[in-house]
């Protein structure tokens, strides 16, 4: 279960969104097409899979959630829409989150994620915050933009955390800059210390994770 509290998560996920939102109103037309480090994504591509992972949650469409098949069905529903379309139905999803999420107690929070997400209802919210986060990234990287550490580096290191105890890695405790502590399967063993963005790019496959001094079994998505 993530360590960050039901408070921050649903108030850190709806201003991910938000800033999520006006990075896809800023881009240029020109823009649009550019490759992004997603293999096989452009900048499009990755913003309509964040957009359209969040139009799904908040619809109830969660079977599949996150696999190749439902995350290229969310890509091609956006293609040809510009910049400006789907910073619309941004703001609408959050508008929809934004009245969902108070709807959850505390006894939903801990319990089992709906759908198929493989953990609890936090961990899965904590995950949807993580994504935008991480997404919004790879469209700054891919134009040329400089990273915005922000509050979502707290997700994505408290994410990341999760997955890796998932996959029965460590121990470890993950003490990155600025941020709290995470323990990886039950912490102590190896101590990960340095640049919270350093980290999760490696631990997410966008980098080399010798650059932190770890193999490629810290990638989430490595085969």
């Amino acid at each position: 279960m993530t360590t960050l509290s039901r408070d921050e998560i649903t108030k850190g996920l709806l201003a991910e969104m938000e800033h999520f939102e006006q990075l896809v109103r800023s881009i240029g037309d020109d823009e649009w097409a550019k490759p992004s480090r997603c293999v096989g994504w452009t900048v499009a591509g990755v913003a309509g899979h964040a957009i359209g992972s969040m139009a799904d949650v908040v619809n109830g469409n969660l079977d599949g959630l996150g696999t190749p098949e439902v995350t290229q069905r969310e890509v091609d529903e956006r293609a040809g829409r510009s910049p400006a379309e789907l910073a619309d139905e941004a703001a609408a999803v959050r508008t929809q989150a934004e009245a969902m999420l108070p709807m959850f107690d505390d006894a939903a929070w801990e319990a089992k994620s709906p759908g198929t997400y493989e953990g609890t209802l936090g961990d899965g919210v904590e995950a949807l915050w993580f994504d935008f986060y991480m997404h919004g990234d790879d469209i700054r990287a891919a134009l040329g933009r400089p990273s915005e550490p922000g509050d979502g580096l707290r997700a994505a290191a408290s994410h990341v955390a999760t997955e890796l105890t998932k996959r029965s890695w460590g121990p470890a405790t993950i003490a990155l800059d600025g941020l709290p502590e995470f323990a990886v399967s039950g912490g102590g063993g190896q101590r990960i210390e340095g640049d919270p963005l350093v980290f999760v790019l490696a631990a997410t496959g966008r980098s080399d994770p010798t650059t932190v001094g770890l193999d490629e079994t810290v990638n989430l998505y490595a085969a």
